[in-house]
């Protein structure tokens, strides 16, 4: 059994769908991008940080812990703090593609590792109209980048070029190679 440093319910689903068992064991690390932190180093930061308070909260245990953002420009979009944030960020992504990069760190007995998805999404046009219906569903208020594509906000999907688990927010290949490394996954 491993723990897992999320509140995340896609997180525990996703390793669900692979067989591991897992706890859950919620983290606090203040996600506040360093000024001029590059979205990568950002992501590698924030991953690392909650799989290590996760093991001085489980020592002992194989902790996973993730984390995911929305990159478009070179800028990150965070999680929307009210309704205008969140349709502003749905329009800046109408019509256009971004990137979206999940990290994954595994804390275990083999050692500590960290890898990296990359993937690209296309959205459709938006209207302002859709962004605020959408909005008013819940949905949005807590995803990097206002959407769930495993929810309504796939609607708004063109196109995807890598992994659909990597944008929920848990690589599920990437995830398979560290737990596989580390001998907790027999495939």
């Amino acid at each position: 059994m491993i723990v897992l440093a999320s509140q995340s319910p896609r997180r525990s689903e996703l390793l669900a769908q692979i067989g591991i068992e897992h706890s859950i064991s919620p983290v606090d690390i203040d996600e506040t991008p360093g000024i001029d932190e590059a979205a990568e180093a950002f992501v590698q930061r924030i991953t690392w940080e909650k799989a290590s308070v996760g093991r001085a909260l489980h020592p002992g245990k194989a902790v996973l812990a993730a984390d995911t953002c929305v990159v478009l420009d070179g800028q990150l979009l965070g999680k929307p703090r009210h309704e205008e944030h969140a349709v502003e960020m749905l329009l800046s992504l109408a019509g256009r593609s971004h990137e979206v990069l999940s990290g994954v760190a595994l804390f275990s007995g083999q050692g500590e590792s960290y890898r990296l998805s990359r993937s690209q999404v296309r959205f459709r046009p938006v209207s302002k109209a859709e962004a605020r219906r959408y909005w008013s569903t819940g949905e949005p208020a807590d995803k990097a980048g206002g959407y769930a594509i495993q929810g309504r906000g796939a609607l708004f999907i063109e196109h995807i070029a890598g992994s659909y688990s990597g944008v929920m927010g848990l690589p599920l290949f990437e995830t398979g190679e560290l737990l596989a490394e580390a001998g907790l996954l027999k495939v």
